[in-house]
């Protein structure tokens, strides 16, 4: 079933488990509690930056595996993504995890594509299980897209801190702590932003784009969640969303309308205008937003990660930064 750009799932597909993981500066922050993992060490035990970018995967795709008590030959498919040339680290752990794979590629967005696209199997009884997720690694980011640390080029107070972590979760029709009830698909959205230090005033049209979208398709105001939360626009793209929604005339209550690259560091931990990263929404949800979910603090929520679509280098050659938004409603099961 369809409204506009938003798929409705009937079937009410939910989520079985899911597992967040972080990396060192993730366990310093206000959200330390909600993962299920924190490595002490960036690289995870292995060799490389992009080794262990590829570990946190892995790491929470088992997790998760384990929390529903099923193994990799009970799961019909994976769905992943990654911020590496090619999507290595969702590759690599495909063949880790031996599953019939689709790969993603929606930059930060990737974790509610996949947990979308995942939901649309389940729900047209395609797919038994899907398992979906995503990662990213600060380090292996900063040398993919900007310069090695060794570098030390400094940054603006509009840049975003990569998050190190993983977020995964398995999408079944069996019954589940949570349900995911509707999806909507985001439109690439560009209104000719440049300054790749500046993702998240790029990104907030685009989620502005999505919430509006979705509301409408769904006949409802933002007040009909409990939480809308949306993933790493940071500080000034929050700003940004909060002006775009009041100027379109919406009623909200701006504490409702979140941030996960708000919530996952502190203030004082240097990260400028907040988190960022593929692994930024995926983490916050699978982890900490999963957990209200269940307990009942949180009934209705919409989760809305946002993506920047360009490359090294599209933004060498001048090229402006195409974004996009992506929303999942998911509901407390009853």
């Amino acid at each position: 079933m369809r409204r506009g750009r938003t798929w409705l799932f009937p079937n009410r597909p939910g989520i079985l488990a899911s597992a967040a993981v972080g990396g060192p500066k993730e366990g310093e922050g206000p959200l330390a509690g909600d993962f299920d993992l924190i490595f002490d060490d960036v690289y995870a035990g292995m060799q490389t930056f992009e080794q262990a970018e590829r570990k946190l995967l892995e790491s929470a795709a088992e997790i998760a595996l384990k929390k529903a008590g099923l193994g990799k030959d009970d799961v019909d498919l994976f769905l992943a993504g990654d911020l590496l040339s090619q999507g290595v680290t969702a590759s690599f752990a495909a063949r880790t995890m031996g599953m019939p794979f689709i790969g993603l590629n929606g930059a930060c967005s990737t974790s509610m594509e996949g947990l979308a696209l995942a939901a649309l199997a389940v729900d047209a009884g395609r797919v038994r299980r899907a398992l979906t997720g995503t990662a990213s690694h600060n380090l292996a980011a900063e040398r993919t897209y900007r310069y090695p640390t060794e570098y030390g080029a400094q940054k603006p107070p509009t840049a975003q801190w990569t998050v190190t972590g993983a977020g995964a979760g398995i999408v079944a029709l069996d019954p589940a702590p949570v349900v995911i009830t509707a999806a909507t698909v985001g439109r690439v959205v560009d209104l000719g932003l440049k300054d790749p230090l500046n993702m998240g005033a790029a990104m907030a049209p685009a989620a502005y784009d999505t919430i509006v979208t979705h509301l409408e398709d769904m006949t409802r105001s933002p007040g009909d969640y409990d939480l809308i939360v949306t993933g790493d626009l940071g500080r000034i793209g929050r700003e940004l969303l909060l002006e775009l929604l009041e100027q379109a005339g919406l009623r909200f209550d701006p504490e409702k309308i979140v941030d996960a690259g708000l919530m996952i560091y502190r203030e004082d931990q240097g990260v400028f205008s907040g988190a960022s990263g593929a692994a930024s929404s995926a983490a916050v949800f699978y982890g900490h937003l999963m957990k209200h979910l269940v307990a009942g603090t949180i009934f209705r929520l919409l989760i809305v990660a946002t993506g920047a679509l360009m490359s090294p280098v599209t933004y060498q050659q001048g090229e402006s930064v195409p974004t996009i938004a992506h929303a999942v409603a998911v509901e407390r099961g009853r």
